[in-house]
């Protein structure tokens, strides 16, 4: 039986705990917050726990004896942290288990979100019109004269933490300040109006650079219905974004899995490269149940083993049944939306916060969770909820 290590949980964690757990795989999953859909799930064989920050070398310490103490086989991150920090120690970490990561320079370039706009600036792949502020001064004519509406983002930030909408040079200059003392380096991006398309590309590459698998879905739905976390998605398939975001991975020197996120400007059609998740989205679930096992494709990739051979099924619906619920609830587009939001059922319908009759227990305290989150005004105020 192999042994298989989830850092973090979330409903990407629930996806794999119980996509590992078919595969004849022991799921560890180490805690990282309480309240997560997998830490409940009756997939995972056992959790625990480290107790030390996550950047620190007593951290690495405990990982490594975990790893040789439960002979764990594969270590699979569920978060932006963890990844990185995996990254970071990928020498140490590839010594004692089966982990696949590009060294910590190579990652920044593309999880970098700053770093990444140059890439594509340098190669031409089509992305937002973006200036560092970390090169230019705010006061620079660069920024007084950037097309408004922008984008005020952090070069290292998720869940559109520390992300503005600034409507003016002075605006920017308003917030400016205080925003770069709590979330670092920033850079300022074309506004990319709402009314186009969303996609994820999800993409493992090898050593020398190969794809040995890809996936597209088609976000259909997102709370806050401005621009937020995914609560509806479609199984699409679309060669040339995976030919381009392939193209990307192999220019930043790519090891493992990656999740892009792409939009389209209704201006023009042009679909545009955003950003790079270096681990797997919390939607995960729909290209599973779309026929291409990513917990088998990144723990064959991981061993070293032969990849199978999947069917990529498109037409396919992940829902997140809390968050569309509250889509619908603020949305003025809530009897027109396609599929239709009252399609709850059907052999094409899949839930993104459920895992399955036989796990309830996930549902019932990842959904107590989230409105404990979202009754807490400090969470609100973050996610720009009113």
């Amino acid at each position: 039986m192999i042994n298989v290590l989830i850092i973090g949980g979330g409903t990407q964690g629930l996806a794999f705990a119980r996509a590992l757990s078919k595969l004849n795989c022991r799921v560890f999953m180490l805690v990282e917050e309480k309240g997560s859909y997998a830490d409940s799930s009756r997939y995972v064989f056992q959790r625990v726990s480290i107790s030390a920050p996550l950047e620190s070398e007593l951290y690495l310490d405990y990982l490594v004896s975990l790893i040789r103490d439960k002979q764990i086989d594969a270590v699979i991150p569920m978060g932006d942290a963890s990844a990185r920090f995996i990254s970071k120690n990928i020498n140490v970490l590839s010594a004692v288990t089966g982990v696949k990561f590009p060294p910590i320079e190579a990652f920044m370039k593309g999880y970098d979100k700053n770093q990444l706009m140059a890439l594509c600036l340098q190669k031409g792949y089509p992305h937002p019109a973006t200036l560092d502020l970390n090169k230019v001064s705010v006061h620079d004519d660069s920024v007084r004269n950037f097309c408004y509406p922008a984008m005020l983002k952090p070069n290292q930030t998720t869940g559109g933490r520390g992300m503005i909408r600034v409507d003016s040079h002075e605006e920017l200059l308003h917030h400016y300040d205080a925003m770069h003392q709590i979330y670092g380096d920033y850079h300022l991006q074309a506004f990319i109006p709402a009314g186009g398309r969303q996609f994820k590309v999800q993409l493992y590459v090898d050593e020398l650079g190969e794809l040995l698998q890809s996936t597209v879905m088609q976000k259909v739905r997102w709370f806050p219905p401005e621009a937020g976390s995914n609560c509806c998605a479609m199984s699409v398939e679309i060669p040339v974004l995976v030919k381009v975001c392939h193209m990307i991975l192999k220019d930043i020197g790519w090891l493992g899995f990656a999740d892009l996120d792409i939009i389209e400007d209704p201006r023009d059609g042009q679909l545009l490269v955003m950003e790079i998740n270096p681990r797997v989205p919390a939607c995960i679930k729909l290209p599973i149940m779309a026929g291409v096992n990513w917990a088998e494709v990144i723990l064959n990739g991981y061993l070293s083993k032969p990849q199978a051979h999947y069917s990529y099924i498109t037409g396919i619906v992940l829902r997140h049944l809390g968050l569309d619920t509250l889509w619908f609830l603020k949305s003025g587009a809530r009897w027109k939306t396609q599929p239709s939001w009252f399609h709850f059922m059907g052999s094409r319908v899949f839930y993104q916060d459920m895992s399955d009759w036989t796990d309830p227990a996930p549902f019932i305290k990842g959904t107590l969770h989230n409105v404990k989150s979202l009754l807490n005004p400090k969470f609100r105020e973050a996610k720009g909820l009113r």
